[in-house]
């Protein structure tokens, strides 16, 4: 019976990050219909794990649910994007200052290696570089004290990512130094610096956020 548990719990896991990549990355488009016999074929599981990975993903507001068993993937707008920016920006203000005045050696110790790590792969051509990018991200939070307000950055993160991948189209996007922006965050970070560290997060965001308006226009 145990065994057979974790086999469904690791279906529905491994459905769910596919699911969730496939979104995050814009590989499913907004408002496509997801439908369950399709997933099943594609993800090469059952329908169980294909409808918890679905509802898991409805919690994470990437899918949306259109009527009592049909999913679609949730729709993108300059709105919403920019009310993900401004949460994105006030939580994670609060949360990296937090992280900074309570953070030891340890925490500073995984945030270079997770700085260092994210270097190594090429960010445009790397399938491992989005989740190394986040674990960076999260690493400078990772000292807060909140479990709730990580939670929020967590998932503001993915839903931030979903807009960010349409700014990598743009040519004046990609002329941006974004690893002199990492570097420049993390060495605020290790400083102790909370103010600089802050302004050097808050302008990294509201960069790739006037891109994405202007795209989103």
């Amino acid at each position: 019976m145990t065994n057979t548990g974790n086999n469904a719990q690791s279906s529905t896991q491994r459905a769910y990050l596919e699911l969730r990549e496939a979104i995050i990355t814009g590989k499913v488009a907004p408002g496509e219909r997801l439908k369950v016999e399709s997933l099943k074929q594609s993800l090469q599981t059952g329908a169980s794990p294909v409808r918890e990975a679905l509802s898991l993903l409805t919690s994470d507001q990437l899918v949306e649910r259109i009527d009592q068993r049909g999913f679609r993937v949730a729709q993108t707008s300059r709105e919403q994007f920019r009310e993900i920016l401004t949460l994105r920006c006030h939580l994670e203000d609060l949360a990296l200052r937090e992280s900074i005045a309570r953070g030891g050696e340890e925490w500073e110790e995984a945030l270079v290696l997770s700085h260092h790590r994210m270097t190594r792969v090429d960010r445009d051509k790397s399938p491992d570089f989005e989740v190394l990018h986040k674990h960076f991200h999260m690493a400078l939070l990772a000292a807060c004290s909140s479990p709730i307000l990580l939670r929020f950055c967590s998932q503001l993160y993915d839903l931030n990512v979903r807009y960010r991948y349409l700014a990598g189209t743009a040519e004046s996007y990609e002329k941006r130094d974004i690893g002199a922006e990492h570097k420049a965050i993390l060495d605020a970070a290790v400083m102790r610096d909370a103010e600089g560290a802050a302004e050097q997060l808050m302008t990294h965001y509201r960069r790739t956020g006037a891109f994405l308006s202007e795209l989103l226009e």
